[in-house]
């Protein structure tokens, strides 16, 4: 990108050039306008962001077949402390695609990102039984290898971009074993939580004080006495020892709402430990009322107590 183009905001990304993630990235219109940095790893990504080089890092968490990117989110929980700007949600189709010449019946080797090839389960068993399948850090990166390589066996599963900047013929398009795969990325920054829309997502990580009989119920108890809605909850081993978990929970609402604040708080002074990752805006334009309605709500009953216990006589 030109300087002139720039809008001096640097995002480093998951690539090479060709990935979903920069897919995704270039869905958002103010992304487009920043200087933008491939990375091979994610690792490299979230350490260029802690480091300072770049403002924002962008990588993919979740996929809708696969689960959660486990990289991601492990480095979110034990090692980065940043913070999520914002999600973006892309659908994904998955191609195989190999060089000019070459025929379905010749693959021999098949090149992906694991989270990638793992999409595509069914597709390579009734097609292509036995071939080896070999990881590679991203999509795009089988790609690019398959086309340097020109090798008469080997076909890599990429975005349907990567064939056209690698030199690839597409073989068989949307091999993906469901068709409403979908991949959520994040955008990451060291500091600075964006103001709430209306329409928001809250991450956060609890650790648990003790095991003990009930110790998860009595965090979510905090989310249903509020009325909080969770979007996900999934346990992660801390890397303590066999049977200690914490909890990654997304819910419905941002920090600045009066009920997630009030509940958060709970949660830090009584129930367990948390890392705060973020309150951002959603994807999607669904339910852009909902915290705004249940915000209020909570205000007026505070306003109630309020006016009830100031009625105490003292002494």
């Amino acid at each position: 990108m030109s300087p002139a183009a720039s809008s001096g905001r640097t995002i480093a990304f998951f690539g090479p050039a060709g990935t979903f993630t920069e897919e995704a990235l270039f869905t958002q219109p103010d992304f487009a306008e920043a200087d933008v940095l491939p990375l091979p790893t994610l690792a490299e990504v979230l350490d260029s962001v802690c480091a300072g080089q770049v403002d924002v890092g962008f990588v993919p968490i979740e996929n809708s077949i696969e689960g959660t990117v486990n990289a991601t989110v492990d480095s979110l929980v034990f090692e980065a402390d940043l913070l999520i700007q914002r999600e973006v949600v892309l659908d994904v189709h998955m191609h195989l695609m190999a060089p000019p010449g070459t025929g379905l019946g010749d693959v021999r080797r098949v090149l992906s990102f694991p989270h990638a090839s793992a999409q595509c389960r069914r597709y390579l068993a009734e097609h292509l039984p036995g071939v080896e399948i070999v990881p590679t850090n991203s999509t795009a990166e089988a790609a690019r290898l398959v086309g340097d390589e020109r090798r008469g066996d080997s076909a890599a599963l990429a975005p349907r971009l990567a064939a056209k900047l690698y030199g690839l013929e597409v073989l068989a398009s949307s091999v993906e074993d469901h068709p409403d795969n979908q991949t959520r990325f994040v955008a990451l920054a060291r500091s600075g939580i964006p103001g709430p829309t209306g329409h928001d997502k809250t991450s956060i990580v609890c650790f648990q004080r003790e095991d003990h009989p009930g110790s998860l119920h009595a965090i979510l108890s905090e989310f249903s006495a509020r009325s909080i809605n969770l979007t996900k909850l999934e346990s992660r081993p801390t890397k303590r020892g066999l049977g200690d978990y914490c909890f990654l929970i997304d819910l419905q609402g941002h920090i600045a709402d009066e009920v997630v604040a009030d509940c958060l708080q709970v949660l830090h002074a009584e129930q367990a430990g948390v890392k705060f990752l973020g309150s951002y805006p959603a994807a999607g334009t669904h339910g852009e009322h909902v915290r705004r309605q249940a915000d209020a709500a909570w205000k007026q009953a505070g306003q109630w107590m309020a006016s009830l216990r100031s009625q105490i006589r003292r002494g």
